[in-house]
């Protein structure tokens, strides 16, 4: 077994990680004070609980949790309260979102969720009435499911790939299932269910060689793994913020590659989408031919644009995303893998059925157990230890305030066997 020594050794013998210069100071970060490092555990209250599913929905960071308390002041018209200028911190949001995935600006606009991007993008391509085949795979969200097999009962020829042995999908099945009568390929860059993570590119490489588009949900791989959806060629992609952008429900990103939104049709409308507007039918109005004369805005915004943003989410995002380009993806990345690699070979030692990829370099590390809920929920309940447990699966998610203490915490749980 190995202990919290061996593993606090294991990190140490990994790359250096780098100091973080930001601070929770009034929900901002003033790049001064004693600089936080990895795990961040400054940036977050006392937990009373040791804390593996942030791959459920990720707690709020204190500096989050400030800048929330100080736009709710404003709104309640708290005369100690400061002006925030929210409207601004959403093209910020924006943009930092940007950063963090290699995006534009102009690629991206605020929806609601992942789902609501991923059907925004069938629509705008017209599907399913425009038929031909869609190719996705068991590694796809699971709620996706029921969309594409809808598309399927409306006559689409859906294709979905097996998850393999090893716990990845197959490019070569892959391959073969993308032809010229494909008009999408819609995969999760990071699955939920274990981990795996797409090579972005290839899966463009081959969609786009017959002609098809990609939609890529990255929920599990913004801000915990390296993404470059331009250098990628992603035609779509999707991403809720409150799980690993440490935001909250009811605001997401969807991504509309630049090259591709002139091909598009505008699903809805909705004024969040106007640059100009001028009615003609008030007291003092221009006369005009018209009731209104508009035109939409450039870019993803201009197509998909509809109704405002939650500002709760806003000052909460302009807070976290902030800090996670400030820290870095790839810092984060490098300083949790041998936590990843800790649970790894422990429990395939003792015999647990991996899902995961052995080589995996996402912050999700899945396991199968049959009645994994019945088998493990009261031990772990009673260690307060919470962590991903559905019917046949357990899964654990590092966050950045993890350590190789939790990780030997939870291995100290755990049966030393897989229960029976």
């Amino acid at each position: 077994m190995l202990t919290r020594r061996s593993l606090i050794a294991a990190a140490a013998a990994g790359p250096g990680v780098a100091a973080v210069a930001a601070d929770a100071v009034g929900g901002e970060l003033t790049g001064g004070g004693a600089a936080p490092v990895l795990p961040a555990k400054a940036e977050f209250a006392d937990m009373a609980l040791t804390y593996l599913d942030a791959g459920a929905t990720h707690p709020m960071p204190l500096g989050a949790k400030a800048a929330v308390e100080a736009y709710l002041r404003e709104k309640a018209l708290d005369g100690s309260a400061r002006p925030l200028r929210v409207g601004a911190q959403e093209a910020q949001v924006i943009a930092a979102f940007g950063t963090l995935v290699g995006a534009e600006p102009d690629e991206l606009c605020i929806v609601q969720s992942t789902t609501m991007g991923e059907n925004l993008a069938l629509l705008a391509l017209g599907l399913p009435q425009a038929g031909g085949r869609i190719v996705t795979d068991a590694l796809h969200f699971f709620g996706s499911f029921y969309t594409y097999g809808e598309m399927g009962r409306a006559g689409m020829d859906v294709v979905t790939l097996p998850m393999e042995a090893d716990g990845k999908i197959d490019m070569a099945k892959m391959a073969a299932a993308i032809n010229d009568q494909t008009k999408l390929v819609a995969i999760s860059h990071v699955s939920t269910v274990n981990g795996f993570e797409h090579d972005l590119k290839a899966v463009c490489d081959l969609a786009h060689a017959h002609g098809a588009y990609v939609f890529a949900d990255i929920i599990h791989g913004a801000g915990t793994t390296p993404i470059d959806l331009r250098a990628a060629g992603v035609d779509f992609a999707a991403s809720a913020s409150y799980k690993w952008l440490m935001g909250d429900f009811g605001l997401a990103f969807f991504y509309v590659r630049k090259e591709v939104q002139e091909k598009l049709r505008r699903p809805w409308w909705g004024y969040h989408q106007l640059a100009k507007f001028q009615t003609h039918v008030y007291p003092h109005d221009t006369p005009g031919d018209t009731v209104a004369d508009y035109e939409a805005i450039d870019g993803a915004a201009g197509l998909f644009a509809m109704g405002a943003a939650p500002w709760t989410g806003v000052v909460q995002l302009n807070w976290s995303l902030a800090w996670l380009n400030q820290v870095g993806v790839e810092t984060i990345q490098t300083w949790r893998q041998p936590m990843i690699e800790a649970v790894q070979t422990e429990l395939r030692g003792r015999g647990y059925g991996p899902l995961t990829p052995s080589d995996s370099r996402t912050p999700l590390v899945a396991f199968s157990l049959k009645d994994a809920r019945g088998k493990l929920a009261e031990r772990l309940n009673g260690a307060n230890i919470r962590l991903g447990l559905s019917q046949n699966r357990f899964r654990v998610s590092l966050a950045v305030f993890n350590d190789m203490n939790d990780i030997d915490r939870l291995l100290s749980v755990l049966p030393k066997t897989p229960p029976a």
